[in-house]
């Protein structure tokens, strides 16, 4: 076994896996898993560049991680950064911040690389449950962008398209610096053609309606799942692997979308970073079970994190 950390930053989170990797069985154990809201994406959609204090939210993020990445003395470290440092001008600033306090120098992969990763963290130990049939599709809904990937044993198609939970709220959910509370219905609409748009283009690349399950990643996901369970605080193993129907997610995408910000931060589950952005992120996903005529989507805690965390193994 080989004991490795892997760490994803991406738009809206930074997330941090220590676990210990054996290649021979295919399981990973995990040590350390944990999130934290840092919003590196803020306003970059608007100016194009990395603001100050966004950054100060995730350096002091990587601190934290390095304390905890030497507590339980990994081998091997990967870092990996996804979409709102990849659109940045000043993304060197955000590089040589992370070198400085962790050692390793991010790697800001591309949208088919962030793909790749995904689908082998979400697919690894599926194979042999019942009643998951290939080819998968799997969609990870994050902050700036959205992949989807197709696959059975390994990935068949894949392409990432910019619309994420924070991007979609910045772009059509905010009025005067402030998201609308709750959205006016051209506000939705606009945003839903945004989708279907992306949507449109992402089928160019991937043949979205071939899949034969759906699995979706990621904190707009796994929300929608904690909120379909009614669950009384966020329990990831509640959620890992549970099954959300298309009726279910249109009902919480649209409460979501109608309800207040105070009505939002009082569901038990819910994150305090993702309130303002959850609409959007459910969105995205019922327009994607819509298209592609899921009945329902399984929900994996298992994302590209694992992936890269394998990529290490």
């Amino acid at each position: 076994m080989t004991r490795v950390a892997a760490i994803d930053c991406g738009t809206n989170s930074i997330r941090l896996l220590v676990a210990d990797a054996d290649p021979a069985t295919g399981e990973l154990t995990d040590l350390d898993r944990r999130m934290t809201i840092v919003r590196l994406g803020q306003g970059v959609d608007r100016t194009g560049r990395l603001a100050p204090e966004a950054l100060e939210r995730t350096f002091a993020a990587c601190r934290e991680y390095a304390a905890v990445i030497k507590e339980h003395g990994a081998e091997r470290l990967r870092f990996v950064a996804t979409s709102a440092s990849r659109d940045a001008e000043n993304r060197d600033d955000f590089v040589r911040g992370v070198l400085d306090i962790l050692g390793v120098e991010p790697e800001v992969i591309t949208g088919d690389q962030e793909a790749e990763f995904s689908f082998t963290g979400a697919t690894k130990e599926l194979a042999g449950r019942d009643h998951l049939d290939k080819p998968y599709l799997v969609v990870d809904i994050g902050g700036g962008s959205t992949e989807f990937v197709v696959g059975e044993d390994h990935v068949r198609a894949a392409r990432s398209v910019d619309v994420g939970c924070v991007r979609m709220t910045e772009r059509h959910l905010v009025q005067d610096g402030a998201v609308t509370d709750p959205p006016a219905e051209a506000q939705v609409a606009a945003m839903r053609a945004d989708i279907e748009a992306a949507l449109d283009l992402a089928e160019e690349a991937v043949p979205l309606r071939e899949a034969r399950t759906l699995v979706g990643l990621a904190g707009s996901v796994t929300t929608v799942s904690a909120i379909a369970q009614e669950l009384p605080e966020y329990d990831s193993a509640a959620i890992h692997h549970s099954r959300v129907s298309l009726d279910r997610v249109r009902e919480i995408s649209d409460w979501l979308l109608r309800s207040t910000h105070a009505e939002r931060a009082a569901v038990p589950s819910m994150h305090p970073g993702r309130v303002d952005v959850i609409g959007a992120g459910a969105l995205v996903l019922l327009a994607i079970m819509e298209r592609t005529g899921a009945a329902e989507v399984v929900v994996s805690e298992h994302d590209i994190l694992d992936g890269i965390a394998w990529s290490l193994a």
